[in-house]
């Protein structure tokens, strides 16, 4: 007797499109891959991706919202009921990195045509989120100096800056002689860094 495969449920064939389309928009950019290069990826004809999504850009607009969610919501979080801004701080970058984890691909598709989609009315959010972001971390670099925990001279915007330049850079940690960090490790390293430095006292 032969058994016939069971086809995958719409929303798991929608979610299956959506990390093929990823990777490509992150291999290739969201501008230079084409409808035509996501169905033959997924194996269908290109009119069977119109089943799911209307345009590109409405899967473009999935993965960078799903990644934006995800990022404002942990941030939200992190400073819910936290007095401590060095502690809020500590919680954000810790998810910070577990996010990105999470989602490569759409930090590279902002990383790589954020020009693109910056001049496009449908992704307008993204400023609007960008916008969130950048002032939840100032929120608490403010309210570190004002209690003294952190440089009352510290330029908050800049900081913001360089540990969003630090966290938001997709890359592989490992040594040449092929010694890499285990996740908890590098964030460790990196708040030791933050809050203690390099000078010995």
């Amino acid at each position: 007797m032969t058994t016939t495969k069971k086809a995958a449920p719409p929303s798991e064939r929608r979610a299956h499109l959506v990390r093929l389309a990823a990777d490509l928009f992150a291999e290739q950019g969201f501008r230079a891959t084409t409808v035509r290069q996501i169905a033959d990826a997924a194996g269908i004809l290109s009119g069977s991706l119109y089943h799911h999504f209307d345009s590109k850009e409405s899967i473009g607009d999935e993965i960078l919202r799903g990644f934006l969610d995800d990022v404002l919501g942990g941030y939200r979080e992190a400073v819910t009921g936290v007095d401590d801004p060095r502690a809020a701080i500590e919680r954000m970058v810790r998810f910070s990195t577990a996010a990105l984890s999470r989602h490569r691909a759409a930090l590279t598709m902002l990383q790589n045509d954020w020009a693109y989609f910056s001049a496009q009315k449908r992704f307008a959010y993204l400023r609007t989120a960008m916008r969130e972001i950048e002032q939840t971390w100032l929120d608490q670099l403010e309210r570190g100096k004002q209690t003294g925990q952190f440089r009352a001279d510290l330029d908050a915007r800049l900081a913001y800056r360089l540990l969003r330049d630090i966290l938001w850079i997709p890359t592989s940690w490992k040594q040449a002689r092929g010694r890499s960090w285990t996740t908890d490790e590098i964030v460790d390293g990196l708040l030791r860094l933050l809050f203690d430095g390099i000078v010995a006292r």
